[in-house]
């Protein structure tokens, strides 16, 4: 109804007697049911009724603007979603997977809004003190994207060279504020019946506290190293990809096949073979037995090489010729058997994904493409090449934010160990990774439904050491702070090229400091690094909670109840939040029972478009 109120009615009803009162005036007093008719008042009444009829009309559609928006401010400031530290009432937890500050939620994020706040409303219904707590998370590697290309858009080529460290920084904030609140807007829109007065953001002042007291105490107790490997390198983003952050496009492109000395070698990537001096066979293969042990000169690329076959049984007899050569400095297999067999490596890719200067002067500088087919030509021209396949089917790995293509280099990147027995967990010393697999395995957290048991044991029991620097600027700086010489710091500071700064930092070794703040004597650079944005994910349930500090919220509140969340991040983030809140809290020497993040994951299905894509904030077809 509209408009409608009490004074109304009583104009509505006063309006109604004096009308009907003159329209019957003309009765008698023995009731002989004659009324003289009147004109006048029939209208008057008429009239009266239409607007009486017009008033208590209910509207044919809800407009829930009109209504919502104020029923919402009304359970907000009775404080109804308030949840309190109350000893004689059993605590119900759930900590809100904070949406990416990328943009808007979708119908996604809308299906678990509903499945958590029904958790919640019936939890609180039971006289529980439940607690939903919302944030945002600041999305690291996502929400840097998403800005650079926009500036991009506007004719900013190169964001990072162009504005610099803390102007796009600036500018990332800027985005990432705006995107708090539009998505603030839609939960309240939603009806979620969480408690604002906890909200939290991933890049607030307290939760960086503890994102540096959990580095730091994993660098003490030897699970945080600095280590030369090889990783997911994205020339696109400029900087490194977890295993677990790639996608595999299946794609076809030519294999080619060479002269090489003695053997024919296969590969769909003759741009990586300048400097492949080894060939590698089966030991068993006959073909190639009386080969082994031996130099060869071979007529190449740059001219002549010297090349030397050894035998590994890691080589498939039956996959194109029997014979390769290998790639240590781009390929994790060729680096891991360069290192089995004592071997030398050298970068031929840059990590602009280009032919690196040192290496050909002829094809120095080429995008990978471009001195691909030059190459060919050119070994064609040589009469090395043998054949061509044309539709060689092969996985591209690509990072699935961004989708650039990934070129594996060797870099020195920091990474959580999560093999050294380093844990105190039911009587006896464990590993990140034991620890991560005994919580699931005994029933201490459980998953909905079961079938994904499998899923996260395959995870796990594969689980390599987890890179955790990322070569961008938005996000947690690593705490790491590297002692130079004057030169060294006065050469870095005046570098304006960011790219060359971190590229020179590399090759720094010796003393380091680990610290917000450097040492008071010395010259010291900080690594300029930021931390995997799962790194601080993975503290969510208990450092929004007060963590390193054992508040009153802290002692109440966790372990949470549930988990509740989309089944394609079960490793991302679930496994980690698993990790880290196993061993935060056993450093604290609580007991193994306090120091799970939740008792229950219950992982929920994804809603997907027409194309069967899942929906995504930086999607067109998102809704």
């Amino acid at each position: 109804m509209s408009d409608f109120n009490h004074k109304n009615t009583a104009y509505i009803i006063t309006g109604y007697f004096i009308s009907i009162k003159p329209l019957y005036a003309g009765y008698t007093a023995n009731f002989s049911m004659q009324p003289v008719l009147n004109w006048h008042s029939f209208i008057l009444l008429l009239k009266s009724w239409q607007q009486f009829t017009s008033i208590m009309e209910i509207e044919k559609a809800y407009t829930a603007k009109k209504y919502e928006d104020k029923i919402y401010k009304k359970w907000e400031k009775s404080g109804v979603f308030k949840a309190q530290v109350d000893p004689k009432k059993q605590p119900f937890t759930i900590a809100m997977p904070p949406p990416n500050a990328t943009g808007t939620l979708h119908l996604g994020h809308a299906t678990r809004m509903a499945f958590q706040d029904l958790m919640i409303r019936y939890n609180r219904m039971k006289g529980k003190s439940a607690l939903w707590l919302p944030g945002t998370d600041h999305a690291a590697i996502a929400t840097q994207s998403v800005v650079e290309k926009k500036l991009q858009e506007k004719g900013i080529k190169n964001p990072r060279r162009t504005l610099g460290r803390k102007k796009l920084i600036a500018e990332i904030r800027k985005f990432a504020e705006a995107s708090k609140e539009i998505i603030r807007m839609q939960i309240r829109k939603m009806g979620a019946s969480c408690d604002w007065s906890r909200e939290k953001y991933t890049l607030d002042e307290d939760m960086n506290v503890a994102v540096n007291t959990f580095f730091e105490r994993m660098y003490g107790d030897g699970l945080i190293y600095r280590g030369g490997r090889i990783v997911n390198w994205d020339p696109k983003m400029q900087t490194t990809v977890a295993d677990d952050e790639l996608e595999y496009i299946e794609e076809k492109a030519k294999f080619y096949y060479f002269q090489y000395g003695p053997v024919v070698i296969g590969t769909a990537r003759p741009e990586t073979k300048f400097l492949d001096k080894i060939i590698v066979v089966h030991p068993k293969d006959k073909r190639y037995r009386h080969l082994v042990d031996k130099e060869f000169d071979v007529e190449w690329i740059e001219g002549k090489i010297k090349a030397r076959v050894i035998a590994d049984p890691c080589v498939d007899m039956a996959l194109g010729t029997g014979a390769m050569t290998i790639t240590p400095a781009h390929s994790l297999i060729d680096f891991e058997l360069a290192r089995k067999h004592h071997l030398d490596s050298h970068q031929i890719i840059d990590f602009e994904g280009k032919i690196r200067h040192d290496v050909s002067k002829e094809f120095g500088g080429m995008p990978i493409k471009q001195a691909r087919e030059k190459i060919v030509e050119k070994l064609d021209r040589k009469g090395l090449l043998v054949k061509v396949e044309e539709d060689y089917l092969h996985s591209v790995a690509v990072n699935y934010r961004g989708k650039g293509i990934i070129e594996p280099q060797i870099m020195k990147q920091w990474f959580v160990d999560v093999n050294k027995q380093a844990i105190h967990w039911k009587g006896k010393k464990r590993s990140l990774k034991e620890v991560m697999h005994d919580t699931v395995k005994s029933k201490m957290i459980r998953i909905i439904p079961q079938r994904f048991d499998k899923t996260y044991f395959h995870w796990i029991d594969n689980l390599r050491d987890w890179c955790i620097s990322r070569q961008i600027w938005w996000g947690h700086q690593i705490p790491i702070w590297y002692k130079v010489t004057k030169e060294q710091y006065d050469a870095f500071n005046s570098k304006k090229d960011a790219s060359s700064f971190y590229l020179e930092l590399l090759k720094v070794d010796g003393k380091t400091h680990v610290g917000t703040e450097k040492p008071k004597t010395g010259y010291w650079l900080r690594d300029p690094d930021t931390l995997d944005t799962w790194f601080s994910s993975a503290l969510w349930t208990f450092s929004t909670l007060g963590w390193p500090k054992h508040t009153g919220d802290f002692k109440y509140f966790h372990p949470t109840d549930v988990l509740e969340t989309g089944y394609d991040i079960l490793f991302f983030w679930v496994a980690r939040m698993i990790l880290g809140s196993t061993y935060a809290l056993r450093s604290d020497k609580l007991p193994e029972e306090k120091c799970i993040p939740f008792h229950t994951v219950y992982l929920n299905g994804l809603i997907r478009d027409r194309h069967g894509k899942k929906m995504s904030k930086s999607s067109p077809r998102c809704v």
